[in-house]
């Protein structure tokens, strides 16, 4: 009887497509995507970061790299991650479908994503705690006649009556420090909670989860006010500022060109970094917010639109906030070299000194902290919802749980944040601040423009965006997505290395354990990109090499509605190209 059997063949392999998911949901209106992408891409650091940058680093000089390093690098990336996101429906670990060997690399844009989270979410809670101090009769800041005062107290306006060889503390950084985050001595000394900085946390957390918990449909209402009123708020500013006496003097300071500065290659790799960190590629969020827009967007006139906005606004806050650094100087009669700082220092002691200068400073103070809460707290929605879309990406189970899923996200980093509301937590927030995400950010975007330049191909990318908008991008978007802006973020990334300060706050420096684990958070995420090819090399079915040649194909990398793609794959036909539909995945089905 076995004779008469048949004989046995191999059946042909089925194509085993990705179970999209049907009910992902789409920008209601343009206006959303826009408004949640500005959201995004403009925080806290436009404000704490580039105006005291562009002053150290030359002035108005500062501007020449900046803006060369936006348009040959920010751009490009920008406009790439809107291109994936819009075209696959997918978000950071899902983009990966584009060479599946490299999915460790959305893995790690989910852990620093995880990391940014954790202690972004602290630093604007910190405003919550300085808004509720506006409603008392007097800004306790202004004077040294508080309990948490020391003999070496000093207010803003005694500050030029002191010798150089005196050891003192400005009213406003006693409060900061001995009231609002009653600091430690240094990161070892980890002390109690501070449950008042507890409970603002708390707060926001509660404001995340209300804005988050039906997803990109709650978010796309939010942002209509979260986005648009900081910059009236930046606009009041600006005005009472330049009103102020000295001001002019401070924006001198802002602005006065030093052209001899463009030789110093650190100004060029500050400028680097700052296009880097201030426009936002390579975290993920922008592939994101990208997936749920229109597959016919016009892409391209989006992304200069952003990025040409956070530029406006990063020169915006620098007025501002050197106006009143030039005010505060003429007041104290300290030179504005000496006032002039950054981070966390300028927003939450600096800034708040000066305005407590001015008459009725509660009213000025509530308008900048609640501006700050507002413009970090979009960047939070941005980087938690690409979290949870790659969760729900992945695991098709949990598609039908999505308010749990925020719910219980929101739970487990209002836990792991809870560490930084210690007296030692400011120290861990500069660690992780300072070395979590930083290198591995520049590491995931080099992957990402190598992935879609060299390895999927730069033809077929460009391919992909004809089918998509109706037009193939010119000759300069692939001249600077294969060529130049890999050269500019190789040199970002080798000049961040070779340029990294030793980490202190507060003039406390830091032990080598706690530099080791900042340095490990950074490796945490980075490392998942061997250690996923690894795995693919270890668990291969068939030989080393075929295994990872099939990785570096395609998987199903084609657009989500079905309409769209059977008209891709018969574009694809028509072109004389092949599926993408790789084998990577199909040995199973054999």
């Amino acid at each position: 009887m076995a004779n008469n059997q048949p004989p046995t063949t191999n059946a042909p392999r089925k194509d085993k497509r990705i179970e999209r998911d049907e009910n992902r949901g789409q920008w209601k209106s343009k206006s959303e995507f826009i408004l949640s992408l500005l959201g995004y891409a403009i925080g806290i650091g436009n404000v704490w970061r580039f105006p005291y940058l562009c002053y150290r680093s030359g002035g108005a000089a500062f501007l020449i790299p900046y803006l060369l390093m936006v348009i040959l690098a920010g751009v490009p990336l920008f406009y790439m991650e809107i291109l994936i996101g819009q075209f696959s429906s997918t978000g950071c670990t899902g983009m990966f479908r584009m060479t599946p060997l490299l999915k460790g690399t959305g893995i790690a844009q989910v852990v620093v994503n995880a990391y940014c989270v954790c202690y972004y979410s602290v630093i604007i809670s910190y405003p919550i705690r300085m808004i509720f101090y506006c409603f008392f009769k007097k800004v306790p800041w202004e004077d040294c006649s508080n309990s948490w005062n020391t003999d070496d107290c000093v207010t803003a306006s005694d500050m030029g009556n002191q010798n150089s060889s005196d050891v003192f503390k400005t009213s406003a950084d006693e409060f900061f420090h001995l009231e609002v985050l009653r600091i430690s001595t240094d990161i070892s000394d980890l002390g109690g909670m501070v449950w008042e900085q507890l409970t603002a946390l708390i707060i926001t957390w509660i404001l995340i989860y209300f804005c988050l918990m039906r997803g990109i449909k709650s978010v796309g209402k939010v942002v209509y006010f979260t986005v648009p009123f900081p910059y009236l708020l930046l606009f009041i500013l600006l005005i009472r500022g330049a009103t102020l006496p000295g001001a002019w003097k401070g924006i001198q300071f802002y602005l006065y060109p030093e052209w001899h500065r463009l030789l110093d290659l650190k100004v060029w790799a500050d400028a680097a970094v700052q296009m880097f960190f201030g426009i936002g590629p390579g975290w993920g969020g922008i592939v994101n917010m990208a997936s749920f827009s229109n597959f016919r967007n016009n892409a391209k006139c989006d992304s200069v639109l952003i990025v040409s906005i956070n530029v406006f606004t990063s020169l915006l806050a620098g007025f501002v906030v050197f106006s009143v650094l030039g005010f505060l100087s003429e007041k104290s009669g300290i030179p504005v070299e000496s006032v002039a700082t950054g981070g966390a220092g300028l927003a939450f002691v600096t800034y708040p000194e000066a305005i407590a200068l001015l008459p009725v400073p509660q009213l000025w103070a509530l308008m900048f902290f609640f501006m700050l809460f507002l413009l970090g707290i979009d960047s939070v929605f941005v980087q938690l919802e690409a979290i949870m879309s790659s969760i729900l990406d992945e695991w098709y189970w949990v598609r039908n749980h999505k308010c749990k899923l925020t719910l219980i996200s929101c739970l487990i980093f209002l836990g792991l944040s809870s560490i930084m509301c210690t007296n030692g937590g400011m120290f861990i927030l500069q660690l992780f601040d300072w070395y979590s995400s930083a290198i591995a950010v520049i590491v995931i975007c080099l992957v990402e423009i190598i992935m879609v330049a060299w390895i999927y191909g730069i033809k077929n990318f460009m391919l992909d965006v004809e089918f998509m908008l109706g037009k193939r991008p010119s000759l300069y978007w692939r001249i600077v997505w294969q060529v130049v802006t890999p050269v500019i973020i190789i040199f970002i990334l080798i000049t961040s290395i070779v340029f990294i300060r030793t980490i202190t706050y507060n003039n406390i420096p830091y032990p080598q354990w706690a530099i080791i684990i900042g340095w490990a958070s950074c490796v945490t995420s980075v490392m998942w990109i061997p250690l996923y090819i690894f795995y693919i090399m270890i668990r291969k079915r068939a030989t080393l090499c075929d295994s990872l040649k099939k990785r570096l194909k395609p998987l199903d990398w084609t657009p989500a509605d079905p309409q769209d793609r059977a008209d891709y794959e018969a574009f694809r036909r028509q072109r004389r190209m092949p599926g993408f539909m790789s084998d990577t995945d199909m040995e199973s089905s054999k």
